[in-house]
């Protein structure tokens, strides 16, 4: 979380010279890839397989999917500094990152193993637990990855490729997770070894420079671990501004994402257990507009070397389409605006990312660590966001979605606005 200790004086850059060389395609199609593995290994079963769990274990109790995988997230944000300063220091001819992806897999691959058997609801959720300290472990070792390699000129076209490809593991692991559910092994294991699989090409194929030659400056303590969890916001303020509209977008599209069932029923005058083919339909075009606008969006922010106008351009978006769900007389016109919050999403998730990469501290020592606490900016407001919800839903008398959603699309504006105004040192 941010902190505010004392200033130094003036605005030092968030990064040296961007003087690092392209990299090439091969990079660029492992990580991609091993994204995706991951992504699929971990998305299947929040969408779909837990669930099946869930009922296996306790019938009727479908609040028990709250707790697995809430759990999970909050392992995954308590353990993400530490990780990230680990493999900051680590001082081996693989680098800093490799090392320890063959450790976070052989983790998760546990993980995944203790949840497909569990024999209990407590055996489940630590089996979660186990499953995130280790995939979703790996998949910060990736974030990390692109912050030490990737130049400016590739930071918006690989963070919306990484995009499509988060969008494209939601439709496939599910689909797959559909498929297997006559065994409970073969539910969690066969996407869990896709992830392994992409993973291990990754490993084997792409050089990390040696890090042996890098100092490692103070002595590893307790002490220095937890101030890591910390940063001077001043000091990095552009970072902090982001970090900031990053947290605040989030906050609204996860108000409007979590009640948007209940909000369909509502505005279709509908029971819930009758638009579940609807919701379904209307969430496949959303991935539709969520990947076309990660990948068009990466590639021109990278060609037009801009961030913050297409981060704002996302924000007003989102807020165009949950103002358009908002008054929506009928279905017509509440697909439209769904198309246009999953098109700003598309925009928002590929190029704050380049622009995170753009503005993080001491890329060259503690990216990391930086990596990770930026990730609180998205796991914050996703715990946060739910608990506040009904607070606007009783404003009108328990079920006012429209104001809801109204709300949302003013939290994504201010997000976006913020990062325009205020985030100087990127244009």
């Amino acid at each position: 979380m941010p902190s505010t200790k004392a200033a130094l004086p003036g605005r030092p850059a968030t990064a040296k010279a961007d003087d690092r060389p392209k990299v090439g395609t091969t990079y660029i199609v492992l990580l991609v890839l091993a994204q995706f593995g991951l992504y699929t290994a971990i998305v299947a079963p929040v969408g779909y397989s837990l669930s099946v769990r869930v009922d296996h274990l306790s019938p009727g109790d479908e609040g028990i999917l709250g707790y697995v995988v809430g759990a999970g997230s909050l392992a995954l944000v308590l353990s993400g500094p530490v990780l990230g300063v680990l493999s900051d220091r680590t001082r081996s001819r693989l680098g800093r990152r490799r090392p320890w992806l063959p450790l976070t897999v052989a983790v998760g691959l546990v993980g995944f193993c203790c949840v497909a058997l569990a024999p209990s609801v407590a055996v489940l959720i630590t089996g979660w637990v186990v499953v995130q300290l280790g995939f979703g472990s790996a998949l910060a070792l990736l974030g990390a990855s692109m912050a030490d390699r990737l130049p400016e000129s590739q930071r918006g076209k690989v963070a919306g490729l990484a995009g499509v490809a988060q969008m494209a593991a939601s439709i496939i692991g599910v689909g797959i997770a559909s498929m297997l559910t006559s065994s409970n092994l073969l539910l969690f294991l066969v996407p869990a070894g896709l992830g392994a699989v992409t993973v291990g090409l990754f490993f084997l194929l792409v050089h990390e420079e040696s890090s042996q030659g890098i100092p490692l400056g103070e002595a590893l303590t307790a002490k220095l671990v937890l101030s890591k969890y910390v940063f001077d916001v001043r000091r990095h303020p552009d970072f902090s501004w982001n970090w900031l509209g990053r947290f605040l977008f989030m906050f609204g599209l996860t108000l409007a994402t979590t009640f948007t069932t209940f909000f369909f029923a509502d505005k279709l005058d509908k029971p819930v257990t009758e638009i579940g083919g609807l919701v379904a339909v209307v969430g496949g075009i959303g991935l539709v507009a969520t990947m076309g606008g990660a990948g068009f969006s990466g590639f021109l922010s990278d060609r037009l070397r801009r961030r913050r106008a297409f981060v704002f351009g996302a924000g007003l978006l989102f807020t165009a389409g949950t103002l358009t769900m908002a008054a929506a007389p009928g279905l017509a016109v509440l697909v439209a605006g769904s198309f246009l919050t999953n098109l700003g999403l598309g925009v928002f998730s590929a190029v704050d990312q380049a622009l995170v990469l753009d503005v993080l501290p001491e890329r060259d020592t503690e990216a990391g660590r930086y990596n990770a606490i930026n990730q609180f900016s998205t796991t914050v407001p996703q715990a946060a966001a739910p608990l506040a919800a009904p607070l606007v839903l009783a404003l009108g008398g328990g079920d006012n979605y429209p104001l809801l959603y109204v709300v949302a699309g003013a939290f994504a504006c201010v997000g976006g606005l913020i990062i325009l105004a205020r985030v100087k040192g990127v244009r």
